[in-house]
């Protein structure tokens, strides 16, 4: 009998609900609900709303209903990092706020003045950037530390998600590695470095791979969406469950590209060597206890930025025909430079940088356009060239997934840049992966062998050359 998932996949700017299914073995997909998720100020603080984001998991699980579906399992995965702290009562002790907040400046510093940064790295394998929940932690020490005295259960995102729908509390491994609090080799909350920090080790918990069954839902869900189904954890990091769906793996760098660009390669083992971390790269888990060795890049974050600064006058497709469109401009802006992470104004912060560095200014939105793109693609490039530096090996391809694949034009970029053949697709790649890792853990999918097969044969993914034109 044919078993019907549902991957719950929220991003820093929207969420959606998916249907997925195995018919004559091509794995389908079916939208359900889409929604939007923004970032709001809540006094000093930039947070995300977290209940009404659940309320839109309802809305969609009810939609089901409404149109027939029956499905059998739901899995949920979002953005890393973010989180809440419970009371002993269950309630939240504070808002869930972003990692764009501002809170976490200068707490980087102050955690290597208790703990040095080579051990901070040998131990959990993760890159240095400001937001990691380490640091989000330390700042709540810092400035509200009653808050932590009362804290009784730390849930990441997705892991609060699926505790309001089966009331079990678990912290999935995927989403837990990008706290920089895990060992990546025990695969457990590193007890010592928690201590060194004073940060209380009783509110987290047990670690849970991806594919486990969670359980039921709530008696009261139940009755309230007509039905039953399991929860399955995926990979709840977003980039975990896309990393899934790359269909190309031999000798293949990928890049997942949405709000963040996040380029690298897969092992089964983390590479904590000196050189990666002078690069900046990170170990974040990956299905079946496998290491994402890779670096994150801004993304297209700045493009997003952009069309907001511009009042929404142009579509993301206008802006890159406006890119394509100029001939005689060129700038580049180091896109990993903090001061893109949350600044006032996403253009004027971009002519700045060209002023302070001489360069040409962008005067037009197309001149803006086209320095956002050709700025990640020599990003990338970068990182390419550090990847084959510390792994000892020459790639031949790079595979694009996710929302950003749609862009042609960096695709093309991309691979002359690069000078490597790039390969774009799927697009729905996190929702791909997310039902995916259901479906092994249902038995319908052996391993993640048979599944990269399945979604290579299910999806559309186009092949760009070297200064050459696209081609299917």
């Amino acid at each position: 009998m044919t078993k019907y998932c549902i991957a719950v996949d929220i991003g820093a700017s929207s969420g959606r609900l998916i249907q997925g299914y195995l018919e004559a073995g091509l794995l389908k997909l079916y939208g359900i609900h889409r929604f939007e998720n923004k970032i709001v100020q809540n006094g000093d603080s930039f947070c995300w709303e977290v209940n009404n984001l659940f309320q839109e998991i309802k809305k969609g699980l009810k939609k089901c209903k409404e149109m027939g579906i029956k499905p059998d399992s739901i899995g949920i995965d979002t953005w890393a990092v973010d989180f809440v702290l419970l009371d002993v009562n269950d309630q939240l002790l504070t808002e869930a706020v972003s990692y764009r907040d501002p809170r976490t400046d200068g707490m980087m510093e102050k955690v290597f003045e208790k703990v040095m940064k080579e051990r901070l790295y040998l131990e959990t394998g993760i890159q240095f950037q400001k937001f990691n929940t380490i640091y989000q932690l330390y700042a709540i020490k810092q400035k509200t530390p009653d808050i932590l005295e009362k804290a009784k259960s730390f849930l990441m995102i997705p892991d609060y998600y699926n505790y309001l729908l089966t009331g079990k509390k678990v912290n999935e491994y995927t989403n837990a590695t990008s706290t920089q609090l895990l060992n990546a080799f025990t695969k457990k909350w590193d007890q010592e470095l928690l201590d060194v920090l004073g940060i209380n080790k009783e509110m987290f918990q047990e670690i849970k791979a991806p594919k486990t069954i969670l359980g039921s839902l709530k008696e009261e869900l139940v009755s309230e969406f007509g039905f039953d189904l399991q929860v399955i954890l995926p990979a709840t990091h977003d980039t975990g469950s896309a990393v899934i769906a790359v269909p190309e793996q031999d000798d293949t760098i990928y890049i997942s590209s949405g709000t963040w660009s996040l380029i690298g390669t897969e092992n089964y083992f983390p590479i904590c060597v000196t050189k990666a971390m002078d690069c900046n790269f990170t170990n974040e888990g990956g299905i079946d206890y496998q290491f994402r060795f890779l670096k994150n890049i801004m993304g297209l974050w700045m493009i997003q930025e952009v069309k907001q600064n511009y009042v929404d006058e142009y579509t993301f497709a206008e802006l890159v025909n406006l890119a394509r469109d100029v001939k005689d401009f060129k700038a580049i802006v180091n896109v990993n430079d903090d001061r893109f992470l949350k600044p006032d104004n996403m253009v004027q912060e971009i002519m700045n940088y060209c002023v302070e560095t001489a360069q040409d200014i962008p005067a037009t939105p197309g001149e803006v356009a086209k320095c956002v793109f050709d700025s990640l693609a020599v990003s990338y490039q970068e990182a390419v060239s550090e990847i084959e530096e510390i792994l000892e090996k020459r790639f031949e391809k790079i595979n694009v997934i996710g929302g950003g694949c749609q862009n042609e034009m960096l695709n093309q970029l991309i691979a002359n840049v690069t000078n490597k053949v790039v390969y774009a697709g799927p697009v729905e790649a996190t929702a791909i992966g997310n039902i995916a890792a259901q479906l092994m853990a249902l038995g319908e999918i052996e391993d993640i062998k048979d599944v990269r097969a399945i979604i290579k044969n299910s999806f559309e993914v186009k092949k760009y050359v070297p200064s050459q034109q696209v081609v299917s």
